[in-house]
């Protein structure tokens, strides 16, 4: 493997010690001759108009393995366009704009002309059902819905009628509109300029809304502002370790927040090629865009791990790997043994990381230059104070000691803390104790500041990259006409981190058939999606419930996974 001698990160205690926002500030333009700063400006238009003009920006694979290249000046062209397209439909800075798309260049030109059209961008997941699609678009008032015919006629034609702000629905792959409501994008660009000036930007503008499922109640939509695009610089130069000429591979989904900060703005922020495959995971088509495109940083799951470890395939033996230099994951713990299997397999150690919806950016990282420690999350960034605290309604305690779990604190202060949770303050402001914020997560620290992760403190499923609700499952499931209640769970599996099991009771008078079971699990896959929808259903007489009718799911996975079932004093007898 080549390997670069220095690394931008090459000593860790100097560059916290030395490390300020206002010094990374300073390798970012601003808006030339006007006040603020805007995503789109520094991530495509500041390379637009200078030496990278000509420099490949996306390189977009097909799925039948045919590429096609786009230049930073290409993206400036398509994303003015779009812009333009915008305007011409009455969208005025701050609406939303929407895409339901899988990896293709309309996604990518979609965002880039929303940010610099100064609306908000937000993307879903392709493979969501009618219903999660239709509670964030609803709760986002979405004005505009980019999405290809397909997934209009199988999700969006039923319910545009319960959607008043939806102005309009723009096809992809159409040439001719449908109706006043169905426009063909294809048809608006070619009569756009491509000349689009943006307009000023404050730091604090919003910018990005991704929405993140809690335990309970509708998903949480976390909003992003325009500064966050200086994490997005900093985690690309000291995380993923960016140099002139890197060839960036990020397999996220585009309708996680990893798809737009390091799918889309980090390699395009600090100026290098963005590797973007149109198809899902498969082992050899993933290794030989690795050979193929020379790719240097790749950025990935632990799922996709898992499951090129559960293969007989030795890449550096089959294909030329000599490029790749450094590999990263995220998205939940990665566990020792694929730390030291991509050591074993690639001759470099696959370094984890962590963050959140929340915080908009990598937070705590292995860095390549600092002693991996395998199974730990690493080190804060420089910029960024975590802690270990123990955290009540009342306040926060810190714990100083090494090696004892509480909850992670982070520090506010760096550029992409989300703003708010939409339509939702006083949720966002119980995220906070004082100046800290409450990841929700538990961890340890150990005797040279390494964090630890040790579990999650509420129900939140992690399931192949995606993180779900439970309250989401089991709305959908109470759905089906044979259903009484339900609750969901996640249970630990060794490919996809967890499966979403239901325990479901029946209405009386049903029989708990399988010929029912598969009817239920149909049902749920049809209105969530594959990815979403449960994989195994328990029917049970009964729900364990508190005095005050809550689930305790916590009870249901203690016995599912043969745990201690814990306090019962607040269980319904």
């Amino acid at each position: 493997m080549i390997k670069t001698a220095i690394h931008n990160a090459e000593n860790y205690a100097d560059l916290r010690f030395s490390f300020s926002w206002e010094d990374e500030r300073k390798n970012l333009d601003g808006l030339p001759g006007r006040a603020g700063l805007n995503m789109v400006h520094e991530a495509v238009d500041r390379h637009a108009d200078g030496a990278l003009c000509d420099h490949v920006a996306l390189r977009w694979i097909r799925g039948d393995r045919a590429a096609r290249d786009f230049t930073y000046h290409d993206l400036k062209v398509l994303s003015s366009q779009f812009a333009n397209v915008l305007t011409a439909l009455g969208i005025s800075k701050g609406d939303t704009v929407f895409t339901l798309l899988g990896r293709v260049p309309e996604l990518y030109i979609t965002a880039l002309g929303t940010l610099r059209k100064t609306a908000v961008y937000c993307p879903l997941f392709s493979v969501f059902g009618p219903e999660p699609v239709f509670q964030r678009l609803s709760k986002g008032k979405a004005k505009i819905l980019v999405t290809t015919l397909e997934q209009y006629e199988k999700k969006i034609k039923g319910i545009v009628g319960m959607l008043p702000d939806l102005k309009h629905v723009l096809i992809t792959d159409i040439n001719l509109d449908l109706d006043d409501l169905v426009l063909s994008l294809p048809f608006l660009m070619n009569k756009m300029s491509g000349v689009f000036q943006i307009p000023p930007t404050s730091l604090e503008d919003p910018a990005l809304l991704h929405f993140t499922s809690g335990t309970t109640g509708m998903p949480k939509g976390a909003l992003h502002v325009h500064g966050a695009v200086l994490m997005h610089y900093v985690t690309g130069k000291y995380v993923l370790d960016f140099q002139p000429d890197d060839i960036f591979w990020c397999t996220a989904d585009p309708g996680w927040v990893t798809g737009t900060s390091y799918g889309i703005l980090a390699p395009l922020v600090n100026g290098v090629t963005n590797v973007v495959d149109e198809e899902e995971f498969d082992a050899a088509r993933w290794y030989s865009i690795l050979e193929e495109q020379k790719v240097t940083t790749w950025y990935t799951s632990p799922t996709a791990i898992r499951r090129l470890m559960r293969l007989n395939v030795k890449p550096r033996e089959q294909y030329n790997l000599e490029r790749l230099r450094l590999i990263l994951s995220v998205g939940e713990p990665l566990h020792a043994e694929a730390v030291r299997w991509g050591e074993q397999t690639f001759g470099i150690p696959i370094l984890d990381n962590w963050w959140q919806t929340e915080t908009g950016g990598i937070m705590i990282a292995n860095f390549p230059s600092l002693e991996v420690k395998p199974g730990s999350m690493g080190k804060p960034l420089p910029g960024i104070e975590a802690a270990i605290a123990e955290v009540t309604p009342d306040g926060i305690r810190m714990i100083a000691e090494p090696n004892v779990s509480g909850n992670l604190v982070l520090k506010k202060g760096w550029p992409s803390m989300f703003r708010t949770y939409l339509n939702e303050e006083e949720r966002y402001q119980k995220c906070f104790r004082g100046e800290w914020y409450v990841t929700g997560d538990l961890a340890r620290r150990d005797e040279e500041g390494y964090f630890w992760f040790v579990g999650r403190a509420d129900d939140i499923i992690k399931t192949s990259g995606h993180m779900v609700g439970p309250f989401e499952v089991e709305k959908s499931l109470m759905s089906h006409h044979s259903v009484a209640e339900a609750a969901v769970i996640g249970k630990p599996d060794p490919l996809i981190g967890e499966m979403v099991k239901a325990f479901v009771v029946l209405k009386p008078g049903e029989d708990a058939s399988a010929e029912l079971r598969l009817d239920i699990m149909a049902h749920a896959r049809k209105t969530l999606g594959p990815a979403v929808a449960p994989k195994e259903i328990a029917f049970v007489d009964s729900l364990p419930k508190t005095k005050s009718g809550k689930t305790l799911r916590r009870l249901l996975k203690a016995r599912e996974l043969g745990l201690p079932e814990g306090d019962l004093s607040t269980l319904e007898k």
